[in-house]
């Protein structure tokens, strides 16, 4: 009886478990597609803006941040509504004028606004050696941050473990760390010199 009680909670554990798995691969690969979908318009790598999602909300579109930041990517009402003027169309300039909260809790909308975003902030650091770690920075902390950490530097020429010490902000310098790792070990093909911000066209 005993070996036949604890043989029926070693099989109700191993479902359990096995659930838990399959639970969680659905929950962070469920918009897997719409992140690729995006991702290849801004030319970003899509399992980089997937790492940045991980690290901002696991995948929960209705999150809120402290500082008023909407939905997956943590886009700021600031944000969305530069994106809507550059778009030039009005309904989405109306639409993030009179609700902005509701706009960015769309999934697809947040994530074309972060892309959108993290490409804007890619163009001032292309190229660099630091290139990713810089846009991370600046999509955390702000482009001036970034300014303030490599001010007196060759930008250009600052190693990304250099640029990464340098961040003065532990939770900034926390979050980029983190966004990399997971980032580098999701990419089958790393960087040739495993600092730069992979694109979807390469």
């Amino acid at each position: 009886m005993t070996r036949y009680v604890v043989s029926c909670l070693l099989v109700m554990a191993v479902i359990g478990l096995s659930g838990a798995y399959f639970f969680n691969e659905y929950w962070i690969h469920r918009f897997d597609p719409l992140i690729a979908r995006q991702a290849a318009v801004y030319r970003l790598d899509d399992k980089l803006v997937w790492s940045v999602i991980y690290e901002e909300t696991y995948f929960r579109p209705w999150v809120i941040g402290a500082d008023d930041e909407v939905g997956l990517m943590q886009v700021t009402p600031l944000v969305a509504r530069a994106w809507a003027k550059e778009t030039g169309l009005r309904e989405f300039e109306r639409q993030t004028a009179e609700n902005v909260v509701e706009f960015l809790r769309d999934p697809e909308r947040n994530v074309q606004v972060g892309c959108w975003y993290l490409e804007k902030l890619r163009e001032q650091y292309r190229g660099a050696p630091a290139e990713t770690a810089m846009t991370l920075a600046a999509y955390n902390a702000g482009p001036s941050r970034v300014e303030e950490w490599t001010r007196g530097l060759a930008a250009a020429e600052l190693s990304e473990s250099e640029f990464v010490a340098r961040i003065a902000i532990p939770s900034t310098r926390s979050y980029v760390t983190s966004i990399l790792e997971r980032y580098r070990r999701t990419t089958v093909r790393p960087p040739a010199n495993n600092q730069g911000l992979l694109s979807a066209t390469k």
